[in-house]
C-alpha cells in the first residue's frame, strides 16, 4: 500500500480539526439554549 502525500494528511487534520470545532460550539450553545430554557428566558 502507497503512502498518501503529506498535503492529503494534513488537509484530512484540518477538515477533523474543523468538524471538531464546530461540533463543540453546536454543542455549547445547544447546552447554553437548553438552560435558558429551563431557568424561563426565552
Amino acid at each position: 500500500m502507497k503512502e498518501k502525500p503529506l498535503w492529503l494528511r494534513r488537509l484530512g487534520w484540518l477538515v477533523a480539526l474543523w468538524a471538531g470545532g464546530v461540533a463543540a460550539l453546536w454543542l455549547v450553545a445547544s447546552l447554553i439554549r437548553a438552560i435558558m430554557h429551563a431557568a424561563g428566558m426565552h
